[in-house]
C-alpha cells in the first residue's frame, strides 16, 4: 500500500505534541498584526495573540501561501507517496480552494485535498479519522471520499465573553453590541459547515450559557445525528476554550457526562484563528459520530471476501 502523509493546519486546535504523536504536519495560519506578519505557534503564542486583541491592535487572520504549503509537500513526497491535506473549511477561507488548485493541477494522483467543512475539535477529529482510516490501509482517494461523505455530521455551539467583537466584524450593530454590552449578554454562536452563525444571544452567565449548549447538544443527538444510522453511543464531544476559561473545562465535562453518560470526550485550545473573532473568553462544544462501521470493519469485510474466494475455488 502507499504510504500517505497526513496534513491539517492549526485551525484543528492540535497542539505540537499531539501532532507528533499523530505523524501528522501542521501548517500554522498567519495574522497581520498592524502590517506585520506572525505565524500561530511559530512566531506567536497564545499569551501575546490575546494580548494584541485586548490592547485593540489591528490584528486580522489570513491564509498560509501556495509557496509555504507547497514547501510542506515537497519536503513530504521524498518520503511518502501522496498526501492526504486537511485544511480548515472552505465555508470560512479560500484556504481549501487555493490547495485543491494547486494539488489538482501540479499534484495529481500526489495530493488529496478534503474539505468536509469542518473546523476545530470537529476538524481535529476528522485529521484523527483520517489517520485511522491509513492505518487500516485505506488510500489517499478513499479516505478524502469518505472524510467528504461525513460532513454533515458534525456541529459545533460557541459561547462568547463579549459582543465587542462580532460588532468589529459587522455581525451585530453598535446598537445592539451596546445594550448586549449593558445586560452583560453572552452569544452563542452555532457553526454548522458554511460559517458562524448568531444561535442565541439572551444567556447572562457562563453557567446558563452552558446549559443552552447542552440542550442543544441533546437535541442535537437524539435528532438529526440518530437520523444517520439510528444509533446514539456512537457521538464524540469535543470541547474547545480560549486560555481565560481553562478553568472551566472540567465543569464542563462533569455537565456532559451528567447529562450524556459516559460519552468521549476530548478538549483543544480553541484555534486563534477562530479566536480572532470571537475574542478571549471563549467556551465552545463541537459533536461528531464515528466513522460508519461499513469503513472501519473494512479488514473484517476483506477476509470474509478472501475466506469466499478461497471456497469458491476449492
Amino acid at each position: 500500500m502507499a504510504k500517505i502523509a497526513i496534513v491539517t493546519d492549526t485551525m484543528s486546535g492540535l497542539t505540537k505534541d499531539e501532532a507528533e504523536s499523530l505523524g501528522v504536519r501542521i501548517i500554522p495560519m498567519p495574522f497581520i498584526v498592524d502590517g506585520k506578519e506572525y505565524f500561530e505557534g511559530i512566531n506567536l503564542e497564545r499569551k501575546e495573540f490575546f494580548n494584541m486583541l485586548e490592547n485593540d491592535l489591528n490584528v486580522s487572520t489570513s491564509q498560509p501561501s501556495i509557496y509555504a504549503v507547497r514547501e510542506v509537500w515537497d519536503e513530504l513526497l521524498q518520503e511518502y507517496d501522496c498526501i492526504l491535506h486537511i485544511p480548515m473549511s472552505s465555508g470560512l477561507s479560500m484556504t481549501y480552494e487555493m490547495a485543491n488548485n494547486e494539488a489538482n493541477t501540479f499534484y495529481q494522483n500526489k495530493v488529496y485535498v478534503v474539505d468536509n467543512k469542518r473546523i476545530s475539535v470537529t476538524l481535529r477529529q476528522s485529521v484523527i479519522d483520517a489517520k485511522e482510516l491509513v492505518d487500516l490501509n485505506y488510500s489517499a482517494k478513499e479516505i478524502k471520499e469518505i472524510l467528504e461523505s461525513v460532513r454533515s455530521e458534525s456541529r459545533i455551539y460557541l459561547m462568547l465573553d463579549t459582543l465587542k467583537y462580532l460588532k468589529k466584524g459587522g455581525r451585530i450593530t453598535k446598537t445592539a453590541a451596546a445594550l448586549g454590552g449593558m445586560l452583560k449578554i453572552k452569544p452563542i454562536l452555532i457553526y454548522e459547515g458554511e460559517k458562524l452563525d448568531k444561535f442565541r444571544m439572551r444567556n447572562r452567565t457562563i453557567e446558563n450559557g452552558i446549559d443552552i449548549m447542552l440542550d442543544a447538544i441533546k437535541r442535537d443527538i437524539n435528532g438529526f445525528l440518530k437520523e444517520i444510522d439510528g444509533e446514539v453511543n456512537n457521538v464524540k464531544v469535543g470541547i474547545a476554550y480560549t486560555d481565560s476559561n481553562k478553568d472551566k473545562i472540567e465543569y464542563l465535562k462533569s455537565k456532559i457526562r451528567e447529562q450524556l453518560g459516559n460519552i468521549e470526550i476530548v478538549d483543544s485550545p480553541l484555534a486563534l484563528s477562530i479566536a480572532c473573532h470571537t475574542g478571549d473568553g471563549a467556551l465552545g462544544i463541537g459533536i461528531t459520530k464515528d466513522i460508519p462501521l461499513k469503513y472501519t470493519n473494512k479488514k473484517y469485510i476483506e477476509l470474509k471476501q478472501n475466506i469466499r474466494e478461497e471456497l469458491q475455488y476449492k
